[in-house]
């Protein structure tokens, strides 16, 4: 009963959030890329992530008749060369939902099986807990996994962080059962487990360093029901084929399912090979791997990426991005339960006799999720992309289900004759309680979401990017316009796409730039333009008003606009500061022209490959 309530309030809450709300950046690409591999068997769009996702969100679109153009130019430019479809991806998912179809019924279709994926990853968190502990326990964790913003904010929407947090457990959990059983099923399990994760994200890569990892720590710490002496060799040693093989099937079933959904997909990335009919063949058989293999390097390649925090741009990735994130962006409950179970942890450990924190027989699936918490942490923390709390959904979600254990243990401490275990439970079950308030008060706007660690200062200067705001508060927006009978506004929006389609009054705008004619007009700039993603601090010395949780920003711009440089007025050009770091090209206007004119899209490709050549020069000069 309390974990179907907890599952309602997460279906509530995030479905209801994320259906009032604008397309998100990486949705465009993701939801046309979705339906073109559903529909056309082919993967040639976004192949930095692999397909299973955005498959599943594309199924009730394409179950529904959703139209896109397949004869026109976005579609058969896109299937050349091999920058050409990297491009393309972004007007073609833009098209699909704001010009070939409806565009709200077709946003809320293709995220109601995403919502779906949210709710069976909290399931999953209490079915799990309820194996490893009782029910209470189950329900416990699904608690910290239900009122995490980040899982109510991202869950619903057309991404694969929910998609690799679900098939992560999944695989951790198959993977323990067949150390532990070491029976044909357990590997049949494990094998289509990773299988789910590695079509989920390129990311799921990480389970494979806790496969190694997770045989030498049995050897090394023991647990109750693994053989001992020579037994034990030989079990080990079945164990690691055992491994292997799980492992060799998954990567024979990513093949098949990747070789099917590219049926049609042209192969001139393999055209070195030939065109007589045996190349052809070859061509056909090696290019499931290549795109496999390709998007693995392309997120190898583009993975160091500029970080922003407490006001500070770093260069690269940071090794306190994530926790520091987890700080702010967790409810204060949360971290509170968090310091509660390691002082539980703690006490239960020191106890005589010692108290455990599973049930018997489930010692392996504690130590799996254990280890692949630590190692996909670290992993984590010393990459060079920290960018959004979203690529921390993995170890919030293991995080969440090792929460479990905190009832039981407390019940056995209060068996065992510790008086304040009693008292503690009380606390553990307030603290559930308060998260669950804390993130109804807090709804609509999970995204912009930070607890009182922010200490008080403006969100913009504390995080960035989708940690705070995704330009999926364009319908906020509008409602704004219209309360103020607005006829005309200019919009700085987080996205490439076209805010007109949201906002019918506003025109696209570029804070950096804004020009006497701005003057006496009102313009809505999202909050990750004043210090990260643009240089627009200029304009928070005028009036302006708080929109959708902070994530976005209403100006009534005065009679008379500073000269750029000047006090009150804009930046030099030399100043600017551009979308994503990148250091003197803003990508937003290449990607803006081509949504809105798809047949210049040769012209703009060029142009952009032309700025990254010039680009490398100057720093190659440097």
């Amino acid at each position: 009963m309390v974990a179907a309530l907890l599952l309602g309030v997460l279906a509530v809450l995030a479905g209801s959030a994320a259906f009032r709300e604008s397309v998100a950046i990486d949705e465009l690409a993701h939801i046309g890329a979705g339906v073109s591999a559903l529909q056309k068997f082919d993967l040639r769009f976004n192949p930095e992530h692999p397909p299973l996702a955005k498959l599943f969100a594309a199924v009730p679109l394409v179950a529904g008749g959703v139209h896109a153009d397949y004869r026109g130019h976005i579609w058969t430019w896109s299937g050349k060369g091999f920058f050409n479809p990297m491009l393309a991806e972004w007007p073609f998912g833009a098209w699909i939902i704001t010009h070939w179809n409806d565009r709200d019924s077709t946003l809320r279709w293709v995220r109601l099986p995403m919502l779906l994926l949210l709710l069976a990853t909290g399931l999953s968190i209490y079915r799990y807990g309820e194996r490893l502990t009782d029910g209470w326990g189950g329900a416990f964790a699904l608690c910290w996994f239900s009122t995490m913003p980040v899982f109510i904010a991202f869950g619903p929407l057309v991404l694969t962080d929910t998609a690799i947090a679900l098939f992560s457990l999944f695989t951790l959990w198959s993977f323990s059962t067949m150390w532990r059983d070491q029976s044909p099923r357990a590997v049949r399990r494990f094998a289509l487990a990773l299988t789910l994760a590695l079509l989920s994200k390129f990311s799921a890569g990480l389970l494979l360093f806790v496969f190694l990892a997770f045989p030498f720590v049995l050897r090394w710490f023991p647990l109750p029901g693994q053989p001992s002496g020579a037994e034990f060799r030989a079990w080990w040693r079945r164990g690691w084929r055992q491994t292997g093989k799980g492992v060799l099937i998954a990567a024979v079933l990513v093949y098949v399912f990747e070789f099917v959904m590219s049926w049609n997909q042209p192969t001139d990335l393999l055209k070195m090979i030939g065109t007589g009919w045996p190349a052809l063949v070859l061509r056909r058989l090696l290019l499931p791997a290549l795109t496999y293999l390709l998007g693995v390097l392309m997120v190898a390649m583009g993975s160091v990426r500029p970080s922003y925090l407490f006001g500070h741009s770093y260069l690269h990735g940071v090794w306190f991005f994530f926790p520091v994130l987890t700080l702010l962006k967790s409810t204060l409950a949360f971290l509170a339960a968090l310091a509660l179970s390691l002082a539980v942890a703690l006490a239960a450990r020191f106890a005589r006799p010692r108290i455990s924190a599973v049930r018997p027989g489930m010692e392996f699936h504690w130590r799996a999720l254990w280890l692949g918490l630590v190692i996909v942490t670290l992993a984590c923390v010393i990459s060079p992309m920290t960018i959004s709390i979203r690529h921390f959904t993995v170890p919030l979600a293991i995080l969440s289900l090792l929460l479990t254990a905190v009832p039981r243990l407390l019940e056995n401490l209060r068996a065992a004759g510790r008086g304040w275990a009693r008292p503690a439970a009380w606390i553990a079950a307030a603290l559930a309680v308060a998260s669950v308030v804390t993130v109804v008060r807090a709804w609509p706007y999970y995204m912009p979401f930070l607890n009182s660690f922010g200490s008080g200062r403006p969100a913009y200067d504390v995080v960035s990017d989708s940690n705070l705001d995704w330009d999926v508060e364009l319908p906020e927006v509008e409602r704004f316009v219209q309360a103020r009978g607005l006829d005309h506004v200019l919009i700085d929006s987080y996205n490439v796409g076209d805010p007109s389609m949201y906002v019918p009054q506003g025109g696209l705008w570029d804070c950096q730039a804004a020009t006497a004619a701005d003057a006496g007009h009102w313009a809505i700039v999202s909050a990750n333009m004043f210090a990260d993603a643009a240089n627009c601090r200029w304009l928070l010395a005028m009036p302006h008003e708080a929109l959708a949780g902070g994530s976005m920003y209403a100006f009534h711009l005065p009679a008379t606009i500073g000269a750029p440089g000047s006090p009150g007025g804009p930046p030099l050009p030399a100043n600017y500061v551009y979308f994503g770091g990148v250091p003197m090209i803003d990508f937003r206007k290449p990607l803006y022209d081509a949504i809105r004119d798809p047949n210049q899209m040769q012209s703009i490709l060029d142009d952009m490959i032309k700025a990254v050549k010039e680009v490398q020069k100057k720093r190659q000069k440097k």
